[in-house]
């Protein structure tokens, strides 16, 4: 994560438990993961990137806006339904931040792997209190 002013740019982070393990499953969607397990894995994902910019922050009150979103699914050929997926996070942020700080513009894309194959990895960019 980079903190610079008004704005916390943080690098991609995939779905994670509690304990702060890699949460299964692990592959690719439309292959061995379905669009429903890698949508609740975008939802975990949320949770990670929450966790990281607490640490940051110190408190989650100074978080403003969620202001831009890149998310990546590790899609098997043939999968495209990237912005589904990715909804999963989106959703939940909005859930927790409402329309007001919680919409935000998103991209959403397909690759051929992700690291440690996880599902989803998710870049964000938020504004905050300085």
């Amino acid at each position: 994560m980079r903190i610079h002013g008004d704005r916390a740019l943080l690098s991609g982070h995939g779905p994670l438990r509690a304990d702060g393990s890699l949460a299964q499953p692990l592959g690719r969607v439309g292959a061995e993961v379905t669009l429903d397990e890698a949508y609740g894995a975008a939802g975990l994902t949320t949770l990670a990137m929450l966790s990281s910019l607490k640490a940051a922050l110190g408190d989650l009150d100074r978080m403003r806006y969620w202001l831009r979103v890149f998310g990546m699914v590790n899609a098997a050929p043939g999968f495209n339904r990237y912005p589904a997926v990715i909804n999963g996070f989106s959703n939940g942020i909005v859930a927790l931040y409402g329309a007001e700080q919680g919409a935000h513009a998103r991209s959403a894309v397909g690759m051929a792997r992700l690291p440690f194959g996880i599902a989803v990895e998710i870049e964000a960019e938020v504004a905050i209190d300085p």
